[in-house]
């Protein structure tokens, strides 16, 4: 996703990374009892995992991620004047740069003098799954959330 965020910030486009709470709290990374602990997984997700988007905090209680939808890793692209265009409850990045694609796309075709009217779709995406990958995550985490998402998941 950093890497999408660079290519198109050029085009005018902003890209935050709302961190809410840990998905899979562990030994590492418990459950968030303050916001002192939750600023500091923050900087650890900036650091250690690279993410060079802007990081915005959600508060304690995770207002922010309840408005807008709870799912444990969505994307969502606003337009300028702040509607929502596009809204993922899982974040894939083959899907979020097509998105942004076409919502480039409309934009050129506006100023070239084209009459557009919006409607709204939905759409069945696939994403690739990593499952060595998502074991590391829950791995930084610490053992208890790998031995207890197997517990609950298999």
């Amino acid at each position: 996703m950093n890497e999408i965020a660079d290519r198109y910030r050029d085009q005018g486009v902003g890209a935050v990374f709302l961190y809410t709470h840990e998905a899979h709290p562990g030994e590492i990374y418990p459950r968030l009892t303050s916001m002192a602990q939750k600023f500091s997984n923050a900087r650890d997700l900036r650091d250690k995992l690279g993410v060079t988007r802007s990081i915005l905090v959600d508060a304690l209680d995770g207002a922010c991620h309840r408005a807008y939808g709870s799912m444990p890793n969505m994307t969502w692209i606003f337009n300028k004047s702040g509607v929502p265009v596009y809204k993922s409850d899982w974040t894939d990045a083959a899907s979020v740069e097509n998105a942004l694609q076409y919502f480039l796309d409309v934009k050129r075709r506006r100023r070239s003098g084209a009459r557009l009217a919006p409607f709204h779709v939905e759409r069945l995406d696939y994403r690739t799954q990593d499952r060595e990958g998502f074991y590391a995550g829950l791995d930084r985490n610490g053992p208890k959330a790998v031995s207890e998402f197997r517990a609950a998941f298999g």
